[in-house]
């Protein structure tokens, strides 16, 4: 948690726990909201603060907020928690975008394993207002099977602020006091043991040292450290098993740490030192790994090919500390939409065997990408709307849902209009309009950035797309390619002729065969000086 966000929270818990009644109106942010009947709402108080730290917010069914007037009051008007500009805000209180997550949160958070379980679950906490109470006092248990206290602390500070009636939203001083001592009479044992390690040279001796002492830094939630220790650990491998196991651990931490550049980078190292046995094993971490960091990079497309390349014959617990099977099924799906054509969408998708096993798992996905190959996109938009709030929730997605769901809306449009020449608004309003928004704007900025090629009849209510001649298209492209060959031909009759007259050309350094330009101009210098 960002160090200012966890301050605001510890001071908006000591205001819930000091409040005394009021009728005067009480500002928070850039809210006002009258003291007696909203300030006591506690899920009020801790979302209005998620919410001027810029976080996202998942409002849940239209029934939650309308049972909570203060809730309402601030999801009405709050940029945050809508993601969608303010004149868009309360009329999206009644739109598909306000279904709560379909998500179990039991069933949701067995898949992985590891620090993952706390990050989503914390996340979860603070973005969803129908699931925040149950997910926070979840990554507090959660927390309290490690030995990270800080971690421990944040969840119990946002409890505090959401359900300081729950017993959970109680510090536990005994169990932090334990920890931390625990925690303090560990680092200094692995630190004596190692030093013993180094001073008997004993490199097998140094690296056991080094990984269990990186190990308790990770667990402790010092990545930092825990990766420089485990950098440390590669001077003394000796076997294929070894490096890859020290590959493993630093694209975990770099992940954590979303360090996007360093994943890349230990991925290659990864790939260079691989036997084929191990590449059958790690492939799938591999490729998730590589999806994620280029998801994090926002090149779609690359994060799409590597999850598409996932193979599935391999056990779920290989992965899970990172993502799970139904991750690489959605982040793949996604992807692929909104990055790759219809084409390579029924190839490299829905006919990729491998990745059809992930897509069993996450069938709405499987069903998107058929309705978008198969021309029906304004059921594709309808069924990635429905999952919305869903992938809002998950720690990779969240940051990209906005520009993904973007394109891919864009991509159906785009595709939508080609066998049309002229087609009315108010159908284009009918197949992809928003309620409460026009889609006129929508289709204008589309036609500004260049993405439609197309012009909007405002007194006529039509759109009329840019006309193309397919026909003249063609004999463009043939007559340059026919011109290329002539130039690639005469360009290699007249280098084999100097060749045949022992002639050298002396030109620039690294010249190809193939380079045209600066050949047939030399060509033609050298001629007209002979004349």
């Amino acid at each position: 948690m960002h160090p200012l966000l966890s301050s605001r929270l510890l001071h908006l818990s000591l205001e819930m726990d000091h409040r005394q009644p009021s009728a005067s109106p009480v500002a928070l942010g850039e809210f006002s909201f009258p003291a007696a009947a909203n300030m006591n709402d506690p899920i009020l108080v801790f979302f209005t603060a998620m919410d001027n730290q810029g976080g996202v917010i998942v409002k849940g069914n239209v029934q939650y907020i309308r049972n909570s007037p203060s809730l309402r009051s601030l999801f009405a008007h709050s940029l945050g928690a809508l993601c969608l500009p303010n004149r868009r805000a309360a009329a999206d209180l009644d739109t598909r975008r306000t279904e709560q997550p379909k998500l179990d949160l039991d069933l949701y958070i067995q898949n992985y394993r590891g620090r993952t379980r706390y990050d989503r679950l914390f996340l979860i906490g603070r973005s969803s207002v129908p699931l925040c109470v149950d997910a926070l006092k979840a990554a507090a248990a959660e927390a309290k099977r490690g030995r990270d206290t800080h971690r421990y602390r944040e969840a119990v500070e946002c409890l505090r602020i959401a359900a300081p009636s729950e017993p959970e939203a109680t510090f536990d001083q005994a169990w932090l006091e334990s920890v931390d001592a625990i925690n303090g009479s560990e680092i200094t044992r692995l630190l004596a043991e190692l030093k013993g390690y180094k001073n008997n040279l004993v490199k097998e001796s140094i690296r056991i040292g080094n990984e269990e002492l990186a190990k308790f830094y990770e667990s402790s939630g010092d990545l930092n450290a825990a990766a420089e220790t485990y950098q440390k650990m590669r001077p003394d491998v000796s076997t294929q098993k070894q490096i890859a196991d020290v590959g493993r651990h630093l694209i975990r931490v770099s992940l954590a740490q979303r360090n996007w550049g360093m994943v890349i980078a230990h991925l290659s190292k990864m790939v260079l030192n691989q036997t084929p046995e191990e590449e059958d094993t790690l492939q799938p971490f591999l490729k998730i790994s590589q999806g994620i960091a280029s998801l994090g990079q926002e090149r779609f497309l690359d994060a799409a090919t590597a999850f598409l390349a996932t193979k599935s014959g391999v056990p779920e617990s290989t992965y899970n500390e990172i993502a799970s099977s139904n991750d690489v099924a959605v982040y793949g799906g996604l992807l692929a939409l909104a990055s790759m054509d219809r084409i390579d969408l029924q190839t490299m998708v829905l006919d990729n065997s491998s990745f059809r096993t992930f897509l069993e798992r996450e069938p709405h996905i499987r069903r998107a990408v058929t309705n978008f190959v198969n021309g029906r996109y304004s059921a594709c938009i309808s069924t990635l709307e429905s999952y919305r709030a869903d992938y809002l929730l998950d720690i990779y997605l969240q940051k990209h849902i906005p520009k993904i769901y973007a394109e891919i809306r864009r991509k159906c449009i785009v595709q939508y209009l080609i066998p049309f020449s002229c087609i009315s608004l108010d159908t284009m309003n009918g197949a992809f309009g928003i309620p409460g928004q026009p889609i006129e704007e929508e289709l204008y900025s589309m036609i500004q950035s260049g993405t439609l090629q197309a012009k909007i009849n405002t007194i006529d209510k039509h759109l009329t797309t840019a006309s193309s001649n397919p026909r003249l298209k063609l004999q463009a492209s043939a007559l340059e390619k026919a011109q290329s060959y002539e130039k690639q031909a005469v360009d290699r009759l007249r280098r084999m002729g100097l060749a045949a007259a022992d002639l050298e050309l002396k030109g620039q350094k690294n010249m190809h065969v193939n380079t045209l330009s600066s050949s047939s101009e030399m060509y033609e210098e050298y001629r007209r000086l002979d004349e």
